[in-house]
């Protein structure tokens, strides 16, 4: 999704009438300038298309330094997983690659903690960089190495205060682990308490959160900037009072703010006026940094030998674009739920819409490989099988079907059933009819359903799945990617269209 909102984006001054106070000149000569770099929600190392990738953002980031000293690059979160790599080495070269660009102010993504609390703290430990997380802390609620909550830069006189907030739902969404999260709305208010407290003129929050708490945010009057990430949207709006800032998904477009800002004292108080302007780079007109550029290459060339196996073909156009698998039935998503009832022997399948992630059309005759399985399928979730009840199975898609209209990736993708819903109706009260063998789904039957360890946990809202009994599940599974690869390789050849397993009235 691209939404900019352009109305005042460069005219307009915040908060002060200080212009009219001491007229353009006064302003022109005085002023401060200073830029925001901000980039989110990238997974892939590599450019796709010639846009997007770690090189390109390295190059663009050494760019912006090139042409300022007073710089600071936001990083906010979602970057160690999923990607095809990442299932091999837990986001190690992510690392590797982030500490060429060396972000200013890191934020954690709900992704970065996929592959547990451990995980996640090896890899902060091998960053070269700041990390920001005012409402992260450990079992014991002390603050995690290497992690700050707040930080003031000051640039010509300007004092810049920086929060970083994690999102509290990552425990729910993520792998289990210890860590605390506490609300965001009540932390950024104390930190930017805090944070005004200590001199800072001007407030930037970097927050990895969902649309709907972004505007909560920017209308909190709390900060003057949102620098925000996890929707993978582009988004760039300004009232007046508050910037509110998303730079869309794997580096294909970096958001850059250059502010002029001005500090007076007006009846004997410290008075900032500042004005932004935007600058969205497209990645394919950057130059790619060589020493990431080199890295993702060495990369590529460890995992090509492995993974650029064909499996089978396509005999039809296989839909994985993340619009589609968030909001309707695909027949990648098919193919997926088949593979998972085919392991487990299960009645139905479901699966969630968010898991399938490589955003890719496949033309009809397409060589499937490796590659493209583990891409779709990066999180190194296990097959799972769970017995529950009828009434279950409807709780567990009125949940999936739950934020449609918002294209969320609890969507479900099915097998072995059939499901007609009505999107007009409130949510929890949308599926019409659910049908498994031709038959009308009986809500006191008990069901066998596959699903992967992710969905049984209760991840993605999924709760339902776990009420009743789990048959396969913790360290039974199979690695859910494998199980895929096996079952189109004995498919040979693809030839799946939609046939209306998840029907919108």
């Amino acid at each position: 999704m691209v939404a900019i909102t352009r109305r005042l984006l460069t005219t307009t001054f915040a908060a002060t009438g200080v212009q009219a106070l001491f007229g353009r000149a006064a302003f022109a000569a005085d002023t401060v300038k200073f830029t925001l770099v901000l980039v989110n929600d990238i997974y892939k190392m590599g450019e796709e298309k010639g846009r997007g990738g770690f090189a390109r953002l390295a190059g663009i980031v050494a760019s912006e330094r090139a042409r300022s000293k007073n710089v600071l690059v936001f990083h906010a979160g979602d970057t160690l997983s999923p990607s095809l790599m990442s299932g091999f080495d837990q986001g190690a070269h992510i690392i590797e690659l982030l500490n060429v660009a060396k972000p200013d102010v890191f934020v954690p993504g709900n992704h970065e903690f996929d592959f547990g609390e451990a995980v996640y703290l090896k890899r902060m430990a091998e960053a070269d960089f700041p990390i920001f997380a005012a409402n992260l802390r450990n079992s014991k609620d002390a603050m995690l190495p290497k992690h700050q909550d707040r930080a003031i830069f000051d640039f010509a006189g300007i004092k810049i205060g920086v929060v970083g907030i994690a999102l509290a739902a990552t425990k729910k969404i993520s792998a289990e682990n210890s860590l605390l999260f506490a609300p965001e709305m009540d932390t950024l208010a104390a930190q930017t308490k805090a944070l005004r407290a200590e001199g800072a003129d001007f407030i930037v929050a970097c927050t990895h959160t969902p649309i709907d708490m972004d505007y909560e945010i920017a209308r909190s009057g709390l900060v003057d900037v949102l620098l925000t990430g996890h929707d993978h949207d582009l988004r760039i709006e300004y009232d007046g009072k508050a910037v509110m800032v998303e730079s869309g998904e794997e580096g294909q477009f970096i958001t850059a703010i250059d502010f002029d800002a001005m500090v007076v004292t007006q009846d004997g108080k410290r008075v900032v006026s500042w004005r932004p302007h935007f600058r969205p780079t497209d990645s394919a007109e950057a130059t790619p940094d060589p020493t990431a550029l080199a890295i993702v290459k060495r990369y590529e060339g460890e995992l090509a030998q492995q993974l650029d196996v064909e499996i089978c073909k396509t005999a039809v156009d296989l839909d994985s674009r993340t619009a589609s698998v968030r909001s309707e039935e695909t027949n990648m998503g098919d193919l997926i739920a088949d593979a998972i009832r085919a392991s487990t022997g299960a009645d139905v399948a479901i699966t969630n819409g968010g898991g399938i992630r490589a955003n890719k059309l496949y033309p009809a005759g397409s060589a499937i490989t490796r590659r493209d399985i583990l891409t779709e399928l990066p999180f190194g979730n296990s097959t799972a099988l769970v017995e529950i009840s009828g009434a279950d199975i409807v709780a567990a898609l009125e949940n999936g079907l739950s934020q449609v209209e918002n294209r969320q990736g609890r969507f479900p993708q099915v097998s072995g059933m059939a499901v007609t819903y009505d999107p007009r109706q409130p949510a929890g009260s949308r599926v019409v009819s659910v049908t498994i063998d031709g038959k009308s789904l009986d809500k006191l039957a008990r069901y066998k359903v596959g699903s992967n360890d992710f969905m049984v946990k209760g991840g993605d809202g999924y709760t339902a799945l776990g009420r009743g009994k789990v048959l396969i599940g913790g360290t039974d599974g199979k690695l859910l990617a494998n199980e895929v690869m096996v079952y189109v390789k004995r498919l040979g050849e693809v030839d799946l269209r939609t046939q209306g397993r998840v029907t919108a009235l």
